[in-house]
């Protein structure tokens, strides 16, 4: 097994996952020197093209780093694509049923039918059906982590999509979202989930072992503490 990732999740051990938020190889390597487990290629929300595909995944092998990308839909052929870019491994949108996860893993072994064990599927549910048909994933094999998506699973619960670091979900989605990773840990697997600086202690003790956040988020925690110095410093009297 060459996928550190893989063999951290397989002993147990939690894997940091981070969205650079811009398509920037020199930004994925300077996020991949602070020693993170993961870079998180964004193609369904994101602006990145085939090539800086390839330049992404480059930079982030290059620093330590493994490369996790989200395809724009679940299409067998665009997964395909993705993965001969030479990235670890898809984050798969919007899966719904077993039978949409049964393809993913079909086509991540056609893709790379020698090496696929390598490879990293994680499948992401966010959607009341994904919920609903959970039970029926978790028995197929060579998914490698379930990650629940909070956000559109609010959506799909007629919720908001965003909530700002410190706000609560609806009670109504985090009974959702906590228990589908009780679910997911009580049938041995691996769970996953979207976290920040407030809640992350708290999902590793849920069970969560793929814990994945955003750049951005890091940028404005920073900022907001510099400036928030900035302020309230004293100058000398003239």
């Amino acid at each position: 097994m060459s996928s550190s990732i893989k063999r951290k999740l397989k002993d147990r051990k939690p894997v940091t996952v981070i969205n650079p938020d811009h398509p920037s190889p020199s930004l994925v390597a300077s996020i991949a020197k602070l020693g993170f487990d993961g870079i998180f290629i964004d193609c369904e929300h994101g602006a990145a093209n085939m090539e800086r595909v390839e330049d992404m995944a480059r930079a982030a092998r290059l620093h330590g780093a493994e490369s996790i990308l989200r395809p724009d839909t679940g299409l067998p052929w665009l997964i395909t694509r993705y993965l001969h870019r030479g990235v670890d491994g898809v984050m798969v949108p919007l899966v719904h049923t077993a039978a949409d996860a049964q393809r993913v893993v079909d086509t991540v072994r056609y893709a790379h039918p020698d090496d696929y064990e390598d490879k990293i599927i994680v499948l992401m549910i966010e959607s009341v059906d994904g919920i609903k048909n959970l039970k029926q994933m978790l028995k197929i094999d060579g998914i490698d982590v379930f990650f629940i998506g909070p956000g559109d699973l609010s959506q799909s619960m007629g919720y908001p999509l965003r909530v700002w670091e410190g706000q609560a979900r609806p009670a109504a989605v985090t009974t959702a979202v906590d228990r589908a990773i009780a679910a997911i840990v009580d049938a041995g697997k691996t769970a996953g989930t979207l976290v920040n600086r407030t809640d992350t202690a708290e999902y590793i003790e849920k069970g969560v072992l793929y814990l994945y956040d955003h750049a951005s988020h890091f940028l404005t925690s920073g900022a907001n503490e510099f400036l928030e110095r900035v302020a309230s410093a004293r100058l000398p009297k003239p």
